[in-house]
Formats: C-alpha cells, sequence, structure tokens
C-alpha cells in the first residue's frame, strides 16, 4: 500500500502538482495541515487535495487562521498580511471544507498532528527535548507531524530517556521501528536550504517511510505571488528553501 504524506502546502499548487506527477499512483493520502498561507493558490490546493483518493486531512494553524480560530495577530507581520490575503481569497466551498478539518487523527498504528501530539495545531517538535515530552501524548507507533517545514525523525526506543533525532537524506528509504515520530517536511516552502518540495511516501504493510524531495517551477509562483501583492520576504524564500 502507497500513501502519500504531505504537509505545509501552504497555497502552491505548482509545488504540490511536482510531488504528485513524482509520487505517482497512490492508494491514499494523509495531509498533516497548512493547505494555505503564504501563497498564492490557496483555492487550488484545496480543490486538489480534495480530490485525492482516500484523503485524510488535520487542519493547521494557518488553516484555523484564515477560519479566525485564531487571533492574527500572534502571527509576525508578513504571515498576517498573507493570511488576511486569503481570507478575501478563499472560496465559501473551500471554508467549508477548511472548518470540517479535525486536529488531530488516529488511523492503525499512526497518530496525525500538524504541530505536535501534544498541542496539535500551534507546537513546533525542533528540538529532542520536546519531542520527548510528545511520546507520552499518543499511544500509536508513530506520530507523523508537520509546521516546522523541515523532514526530521525522532524516535524512543524502550531503555531511553531522550529521544534520537535524525535528519533524512532524500530519496531514501527507511524502515521503522517503533516508537517514532517523523516530519515529511513541507511542499510549498521548505525551510532545511533545500527549496525542492518535500514529502514522503508511507508503506503500513512494510513499515516503510520513504522522503522524497522534487524541484518545480519556483520562478512561476513568484510571479503569481508579486501579482497578488503577497510579502516580499515570503516571495524570495522560496528560491533558497529558508
Amino acid at each position: 500500500m502507497r500513501i502519500l504524506i504531505i504537509s505545509d502546502l501552504h497555497a502552491n499548487i505548482t509545488a504540490l502538482d511536482a510531488v504528485l506527477a513524482e509520487a505517482g499512483p497512490v492508494d491514499a493520502c494523509w495531509c498533516l495541515g497548512d493547505l494555505v498561507g503564504y501563497g498564492p493558490d490557496p483555492n487550488e490546493c484545496i480543490a486538489r487535495v480534495r480530490s485525492l483518493p482516500n484523503l485524510k486531512c488535520i487542519i493547521g494553524n494557518h488553516d484555523a487562521a484564515v477560519l479566525k480560530q485564531i487571533d492574527v495577530d500572534t502571527f509576525n507581520p508578513e504571515a498576517r498580511l498573507a493570511i488576511i490575503w486569503t481570507q478575501k481569497a478563499l472560496s465559501d466551498n473551500n471554508v467549508a471544507f477548511l472548518r470540517l478539518l479535525p486536529e488531530k487523527l488516529e488511523i492503525g498504528q499512526v497518530t496525525l498532528a500538524h504541530g505536535s501530539p501534544r498541542h496539535p495545531v500551534w507546537e513546533y517538535l525542533l528540538d529532542t527535548r520536546t519531542a520527548t515530552l510528545n511520546f507520552s501524548y499518543f499511544e500509536t507507533l508513530y506520530g507523523f507531524v508537520g509546521h516546522t517545514h523541515l523532514p526530521v525523525l525522532y524516535s524512543l526506543t524502550d531503555g531511553q530517556n531522550v529521544a534520537g533525532m535524525s535528519i533524512p537524506v532524500p530519496n531514501t528509504r527507511l524502515v521503522l521501528s517503533p516508537r517514532v515520530i517523523l516530519n515529511p517536511g513541507s511542499v510549498g516552502q521548505p525551510r532545511d536550504r533545500d527549496p525542492r518540495a518535500s514529502f514522503a511516501i508511507y508503506d503500513p504493510d512494510s513499515n516503510v517511510w520513504e522522503y522524497r524531495r522534487v524541484a518545480y517551477d519556483i520562478r512561476q509562483v513568484q510571479e503569481r505571488m508579486l501579482s497578488a501583492g503577497l510579502p516580499e520576504r515570503h516571495i524570495q524564500r522560496l528560491s533558497g528553501g529558508w
């Protein structure tokens, strides 16, 4: 079975389409939130995600902010401007879709959360201490998260007091052992100094996780952002993956 794992699309349809083409046929898609924010294509991204087979999707902090479930003043000025722009651009149908998204899902041996199992919408898993604490907040073998835009794996095996952390090499296959928290990185706005779209393929039958990267036409997205009047900082950071 091939399950596409995507997160932090951030309204970048060009990156998303490159991911879908690279992934090929899949049996299901699990989306870890932040379909919108930053980018110029919120309606197109939501429509594309909704068309994917056997979709499971959770809400991210930018999605929640667009729905006014989070105060936009908690975001930095550029992110706030993008959220306000998205609120005006988003169709009623897609707003309704976002409103139905849960904060957390448990599917078989996997827990899905945007930020972390402990605080699904907002918490960043950026260090081993925070990751270690989060293993107490889910009971499944694996946890899949997004939010940081950084592909990473945290593991906590029997006898360990502190989780281990590893940064995956792109386009490698990992056989998972319990228990791990994995982040597939960001489709629409990577922040690990690699501007290529980041995603994963998960096979629950063999417990294999495959990290993947794919290049896309960044300049095309930047031109649409410029035309939409979106913040210059978000336009520039796409090129450097920061």
